[in-house]
């Protein structure tokens, strides 16, 4: 089987083409620069060179709150153009699979949780990162247009909860919560500061899977996803404050220091864990507890701190 991943240079991308369980598959993972996907033409003319079997479509401009914040164009913008182009390409020359990855942020910021897949434009976005959220609802329900058509075409969404991991970004101005929290308080360790500062009063609470679990979902549902549903949260389905990330990863890095609050700080929806009702149903469950995530993507950090 022919796959094309797109943002292959990723975290997803990246842990994708590198795992194992992609090994016997003919993986196609273009750069940016030999496939901009901002350019329409561009991605027509890849797919009719290469006519892949199915499209696992991983690329994005993608960020943190603080991130979000300060280029909201770029992440509706870049986002929706990116999928768009991939998606409408891919039924122009015929590929008939294509899995594209979305984000729980789809979801309104007033959703009662758990997150069912059902709740999707049923009310108003967390307005810090709207943008992103936007971008990823189009292709969602582009995927579903396009599904529901019934020309053979088989677009499903993947709703996957926040990840971390290998080849994640640790940049504390690009970097999502969990590894901009551990090179903070490894830095801490290092330079002996007995205080740690948490953004708000850390009771907000969130859902984040080690990303090979994600791979493992994916290499899942390639060969059932006739029978997968059109969307399907990818998580856990359980969640913890961010005081507890905050001092999870303390306890694996070592530090002893204590922490201290930043009420001025946004946070964020209060809470943001996803139903796996339908994940449940389709035969699937993460693998990675959250003690062992945190120390595989310390490993991680290391190896990128002795470069």
């Amino acid at each position: 089987m022919k796959v094309l991943v797109t943002g292959g240079s990723g975290m997803v991308g990246k842990n994708l083409i590198t795992s194992s369980k992609f090994s016997s598959f003919q993986i196609l993972a273009p750069t940016s620069s030999e496939l901009n996907l901002k350019e329409l033409g561009l991605v027509d003319m890849y797919l009719k060179k290469h006519r892949p079997d199915v499209i696992v479509h991983a690329a994005g401009l993608v960020g943190g709150i603080q991130a979000n914040m300060e280029n909201p164009v770029g992440f509706l913008v870049d986002n929706l153009d990116m999928g768009k182009n991939i998606i409408l390409s891919a039924k122009k020359h015929g590929v008939k699979n294509l899995i594209n990855l979305a984000s729980s942020c789809m979801y309104p910021r007033n959703a009662e949780n758990p997150l069912k897949e059902s709740l999707i434009l049923q009310g108003e976005l967390e307005p810090t990162n709207e943008g992103y959220a936007l971008a990823k609802i189009i292709c969602t329900r582009l995927c579903e247009y396009i599904t529901n058509a019934k020309e053979g075409f088989t677009y499903k969404t993947i709703i996957p909860c926040n990840l971390y991991g290998k080849y994640d970004k640790f940049d504390p101005q690009k970097s999502h919560m969990i590894p901009a929290v551990i090179r903070k308080i490894v830095e801490a360790k290092q330079k002996g500061r007995s205080t740690v500062e948490i953004w708000g009063d850390g009771l907000a609470k969130r859902e984040f899977m080690y990303v090979e679990d994600l791979v493992d979902f994916i290499h899942y549902a390639l060969s059932k996803l006739t029978e997968m549903p059109q969307n399907i949260n990818v998580g856990l389905g359980y969640d913890y404050s961010i005081n507890e990330y905050y001092q999870a990863i303390a306890n694996v890095i070592g530090y002893k220091g204590r922490f201290t609050h930043d009420l001025t700080k946004p946070v964020g929806m209060k809470q943001k864990v996803i139903d796996t009702k339908l994940l449940n149903e389709f035969g699937w469950k993460s693998k990675t507890s959250l003690e062992d995530g945190i120390t595989k993507t310390l490993q991680y950090y290391k190896t990128l701190s002795n470069d």
